[in-house]
């Protein structure tokens, strides 16, 4: 913790962007429980990450406020354009909120704070035949993906105490996600079919913020992978919950990613290698499937 000449610790000024998301409210929860921190996590008609007027005069009157009250800055931008198909029609727009307000961001807090920047293992080809680590060679093929990676570019082209933690098949006890899908589908009757030729490390939102929380007072920067640990199929993951749920795991069907028409490509390969994440001193990350139950646990309602 840094300290003060008396040596008494600081606290710590969050700014949080899309707070309203999945990993964004996990964060709220996360941080507000840290007695003495400052926690701000302003809508988007405070800071829009498609505005780079937006962004830095949000950016800038945080910073302000922080050094007045003494605290030490760090802003988690977890705020991002999400929807992957989406972007196959509108690339420019997905470009100005995953590739250039990073950069802004990272822009503003060279010198000044800890920038956190949450980004996707959509920035791979999706081919290989091991965990991803972090120095592999990038290679996205999707829009969704080329704006993520122009997004950690720009971050490391502004320099500054700034991490990249890529992250992936993210999901949460509330929100849009596919676990929640799947329970509302467990309650009800027939077969439900899902695709199990794409592979990656199911990860629980609130795991993850805590993992971004500890990567707060970390001196690493650079790139780093944060995924709980293990892999699985959609259909695997959809069959655990399932299971978890009390109905019939063999009631969900495999399919092909063939016989799924989307406008984007979908990995057939997201699994992400998390020992550099060790390595650096940060909390690992459990198993998927402890998470998955422990937040089946908690009170989790079904997707409408």
């Amino acid at each position: 913790m840094v300290g003060t000449a008396e040596g008494a610790p600081v606290s710590t000024s969050w700014l949080v962007t899309g707070g309203a998301g999945q990993l964004g409210t996990e964060l709220r929860a996360a941080l507000a429980a840290r007695t003495g921190d400052e926690v701000l996590a302003p809508p988007r008609a405070g800071l829009d990450l498609s505005s780079e007027d937006s962004v830095r005069t949000a950016v800038r009157g945080w910073l302000a406020g922080a050094r007045r009250a003494g605290r030490r800055p760090v802003l988690v931008n977890a705020g991002a354009w999400t929807a992957v198909d989406d972007a196959e029609a509108d690339e420019a727009a997905a470009a100005v909120v995953n590739g250039a307000a990073p950069g802004w961001l990272a822009d503003e807090l060279a010198g000044h704070g800890r920038l956190l920047h949450v980004s996707t293992d959509y920035v791979f080809a999706g081919t290989a035949g091991r965990p991803y680590r972090e120095d592999d060679p990038t290679g996205p093929r999707t829009a969704y993906g080329r704006t993520k990676l122009a997004g950690e570019r720009a971050v490391a082209a502004a320099g500054g105490d700034a991490l990249v933690v890529r992250t992936a098949w993210v999901y949460a006890g509330h929100g849009r996600n596919f676990v929640r899908t799947m329970l509302r589908l467990a309650a009800g009757e027939g077969e439900v079919r899902v695709v199990d030729d794409q592979t990656g490390s199911p990860t629980w939102a609130r795991d993850l913020a805590a993992g971004l929380v500890a990567a707060g007072s970390s001196p690493t920067r650079g790139v780093l992978h944060a995924v709980n640990a293990g892999a699985t199929t959609w259909c695997g993951l959809a069959r655990r919950v399932f299971e978890l749920a009390g109905a019939d795991p063999s009631r969900v069907v495999p399919s092909t990613t063939a016989e799924v028409q989307r406008p984007a490509p979908r990995p057939a390969w997201s699994v992400l290698d998390g020992a550099a994440w060790a390595a650096a001193g940060l909390p690992g990350l459990p198993p998927w499937d402890d998470a998955l139950r422990r937040c089946l646990a908690g009170e989790v309602q079904p997707r409408a």
